[in-house]
């Protein structure tokens, strides 16, 4: 389980650092692509670049979210279920997800072979599959995502139910923090999302 959980904390790390570098990376191509239309020099190639670029941070934000437990979700009707019917839900919740990912990760990998010897139109000598090969990449890191938080989520399911990660993190926040007060609370005694407390 120790072994599980540094697994995740550095798959988190590594998602959380490349979703960093690509928002530098696109905060100073958008300004750099502002001064040089000012300047009268537009470049060329800024809102194709653009473009991919944002798609990227998609991407690998959306992993990082599947990996914190950050995506829309229903916890409230789930939690409202008894633990047999919640653990099902939850069952099949997952194998949508992974169904879902699987279908998307094996039609990126279609549309890179119909792709091959494409380029960009500003940039001929980048390849249209190194830009679209984040479609397969982002799926399969998405799954890897929740793979790796399947264990926590089953835990759930079979518990008392789920907690809103947002709730579960700002309380984490204020048990970190020796200024806070006396009574504090455990994430896991926090209310469960359609639970009335």
């Amino acid at each position: 389980m120790q072994s599980l959980n540094s697994l995740k904390q550095g798959f988190e790390t590594l998602l959380e650092v490349i979703t960093a570098a690509i928002v530098a990376a696109l905060t100073i191509l958008i300004v750099c692509g502002t001064v040089f239309r000012y300047a009268g020099s537009p470049l060329v190639w800024y809102d194709e670049i653009a473009s991919v670029g944002l798609v990227w941070m998609t991407y690998f934000g959306s992993a990082l979210a599947a990996l914190k437990g950050a995506h829309i979700g229903f916890p409230g009707i789930v939690n409202a279920l008894p633990p047999n019917l919640r653990v099902l839900a939850t069952v099949f919740s997952e194998i949508c997800v992974f169904l879902f990912f699987g279908l998307m990760a094996y039609a990126g990998m279609e549309v890179l072979i119909i792709l091959e010897g494409m380029t960009l139109v500003t940039l001929p000598g980048v390849s249209v599959q190194l830009t679209q090969a984040i479609i397969p990449l982002g799926a399969v890191l998405f799954m890897l995502a929740e793979a790796l938080r399947l264990p926590e989520v089953m835990r759930d399911a079979r518990g008392d139910g789920f907690v809103d990660h947002e709730v579960r993190e700002a309380l984490a926040e204020l048990e970190a923090d020796p200024e806070d007060s006396p009574g504090r609370k455990h994430p896991h005694d926090a209310p469960r999302l359609g639970e009335v407390s």
